[in-house]
């Protein structure tokens, strides 16, 4: 069985759990906990240089980094509706999409939790300004890329997988607000998919560890 090791909190877990779950797979949930170290080992021997997760174990075959986990999804179990397509112009314009809700929204975003966890109770109001900023520019891109954009009804591809955690995360750092209703609406879409969902549920025992406070939405 697959083996994916990660916490049911973090964001790039739910990135290739969306995936696992929108394939159908069956896997083993290693969850990276004080009591599971041997969890943690395997992390610190296979999650690269800065032993990050999560982690993918497929009978002996280890991947890591979110995003090299879905490719390698993709090519294990090959489905109707593929989570990369196979057209070569498609799939560069869907890798794209996943460089910026990584790159743009959920690093930005990670930005102001890293502040607010260097600085418990006092985060720097120039840091939280700067990462609101930003994430409200890329909201603003995002806005008008969704203008051209036709939606799958239900679909998941690679980037509702990079796009439903940077979001829902990105939404409690700075709320996407009236100003962005193509992106608001397209939040609300893919928080309600059951491939995520799944993950929303799981993690809702552990919000109080988000350091900027967890708002009662969602």
């Amino acid at each position: 069985m697959l083996a994916l090791y990660g916490h049911p909190f973090s964001s790039y877990t739910w990135k290739a759990q969306i995936a696992l779950h929108a394939l159908g797979l069956e896997y083993d949930f290693r969850v990276l906990e004080a009591e599971f170290p041997e969890h943690g080992a395997i992390v610190a021997q296979h999650g690269g240089p800065h032993a990050k997760f999560p982690v993918l174990v497929d009978d002996g075959k280890v991947v890591f980094e979110a995003t090299s986990i879905i490719e390698y999804l993709n090519q294990r179990f090959p489905a109707d509706l593929p989570l990369i397509p196979a057209d070569a112009a498609a799939a560069l314009d869907v890798r794209t999409m996943d460089r910026v809700f990584d790159n743009y929204v959920m690093n930005t975003m990670q930005g102001a939790v890293a502040e607010a966890i260097r600085h418990p109770g006092a985060p720097d109001p120039v840091v939280l300004a700067e990462v609101t900023a930003q994430l409200r520019r890329t909201y603003a891109w995002l806005e008008e890329w969704l203008a051209g954009r036709e939606e799958g009804a239900g679909a998941i591809t690679l980037v509702e997988c990079a796009a439903a955690p940077s979001l829902f995360y990105a939404d409690w750092v700075e709320q996407i607000g009236a100003e962005f209703p193509r992106l608001s609406a397209w939040r609300a879409h893919l928080v309600a998919l059951p491939a995520v969902s799944q993950c929303i549920e799981a993690a809702r025992p552990f919000r109080s560890y988000f350091p900027l406070g967890a708002p009662d939405r969602d």
